[in-house]
């Protein structure tokens, strides 16, 4: 039987990781995403790329066996490996790993040679630190949306349906884009792979959104007051009811979710999501500027930061800005 640590116990952990050096090997890898440390990735798009080996990275087996040497001694520490890819730092590797089925990963960084690691976070630096992270976003997230579709400050919110801390957040975020008429909000899945429902729940929304944007809203915020109520046996009927509810055909949506390009979309929104350096949920970016722990961030210090961004953006653009007055 396993024992659940306790808060002291994962605190502990977290510090003991905070200050460790890591001593791995360098080895031939795919890139991992959300499997069990003890498990080969099980998904086909997992499989397919298993067949491109990155040789930069660690392996699964080898992160496995970190985590094995460094906390073997406490029967009460358990992990799943969310993660291994490359980092925003060229032969830097990026590692993900849950500690005791908490919802935020604890993410470290194996340096060239696979002799070291760092523990914490890489962040932005330069003029305009958010810049990179502003331009991939503006290219590539397509989620549902709302607010003015030209508004100068872009709000892109990586969500889990069944995180609690996503559901604690979510009024957040709604108040802060209805109060910030210069900007506008868009969604993108990244559900937890120790979330076991929280999967469908994403192709669920996509479907939804695909026959009303509108309803979308509607549908997650009805599955965040569910969440105490949905089981991943019982997922799809409650899914279905809250999609009916939403407005929209609900068995056209179930239908949907089982679609490969359903399935191809979330995982497009992960993979962007690991790329600007989502590590757990709930995570939004305010033109390219990460903010996390946003239920524990005052609002009128986050409308802040959206009324910064939208002055840096009326600088950098302003031929484009006085277009749109």
């Amino acid at each position: 039987m396993k024992v659940r640590m306790t808060k002291f116990a994962i605190l502990a952990s977290l510090l003991f990781v905070l200050s460790m050096a890591v001593v791995a090997q360098q080895a031939t890898s795919p890139k991992v995403k959300a499997t069990s440390a003890a498990k080969p990735p099980t998904k086909a798009t997992d499989t397919k790329k298993a067949e491109t080996p990155d040789a930069s990275l660690p392996t699964i087996a080898v992160v496995d066996s970190f985590m094995k040497r460094m906390f073997g001694y406490n029967t009460a520490v358990t992990w799943k490996i969310a993660d291994i890819s490359p980092s925003e730092v060229p032969g830097v590797a990026r590692v993900l790993v849950t500690v005791g089925g908490q919802s935020q990963s604890t993410q470290f960084y194996v340096m060239p040679g696979g002799q070291f690691a760092m523990v914490g976070e890489v962040i932005p630096f330069g003029a305009d630190p958010f810049a990179p992270v502003r331009a991939k976003l503006d290219a590539e997230a397509r989620g549902p949306s709302r607010g003015a579709q030209t508004a100068p400050v872009t709000l892109v919110e990586f969500s889990d349906l069944q995180c609690p801390y996503c559901k604690n957040a979510q009024p957040i975020i709604d108040k802060l884009i209805a109060e910030s008429p210069n900007a506008k909000l868009i969604f993108q899945a990244f559900p937890l792979p120790m979330h076991p429902w929280a999967r469908k729940a994403a192709e669920y929304a996509d479907c939804v959104a695909q026959q009303d944007q509108g309803a979308f809203w509607k549908f997650i915020n009805s599955v965040y007051d569910a969440q105490a109520d949905i089981t991943e046996a019982g997922a799809d009927e409650k899914l279905k009811s809250l999609a009916t509810g939403a407005g929209v055909d609900a068995a056209k949506a179930s239908a949907c979710s089982t679609q490969p390009d359903t399935a191809a979309r979330i995982e497009k929104s992960m993979d962007m999501g690991r790329e600007v350096g989502v590590s757990g949920t709930p995570t939004l970016f305010i033109n390219g500027r990460k903010v996390q722990s946003i239920a524990n961030t005052p609002l009128d210090q986050l409308k802040a930061m959206v009324d910064f961004e939208s002055t840096q953006s009326a600088k950098n653009n302003p031929l484009k800005n006085s277009a749109q007055k």
